[in-house]
Order: C-alpha cells, then sequence, then structure tokens
C-alpha cells in the first residue's frame, strides 16, 4: 500500500492541476463507497461500461 500512496503523491504532483484535483476527488469519492459498503455498484458501472466498450468493437 506505501507504494500506491507513494505512486499517488508523485503522480499528483505531475499532473495538470485540473487532472490533479480530478483524481483526488475519484479517489475521495471510492472511499467514501468502500466506507459504504457500496463498491458494488461501482463494479456493476464497470461492468456496464466493459460491455458498451465491447459492442461498440464488435460494430467496428
Amino acid at each position: 500500500m506505501d507504494a500506491l500512496v507513494e505512486t499517488l503523491d508523485t503522480k499528483l504532483r505531475q499532473w495538470n492541476p485540473d487532472v490533479a484535483e480530478q483524481v483526488k476527488q475519484y479517489v475521495a469519492a471510492i472511499i467514501e463507497m468502500a466506507d459504504q459498503d457500496a463498491l458494488d455498484i461501482l463494479r456493476s458501472r464497470d461492468a456496464d461500461q466493459q460491455a458498451l466498450d465491447s459492442s461498440e468493437e464488435s460494430a467496428n
């Protein structure tokens, strides 16, 4: 976990400030969802997006 924190800290300093702020908001949202045992919602959204991406690739 320490390596992840170090990587995130390094990246936040390297990225464009707008990107860094957006990443911070995403991480905060994930932490909040984990605290509420709601990550299964995030997983289902990810599965939906993967299905959409897959169908788009098949169409092309």
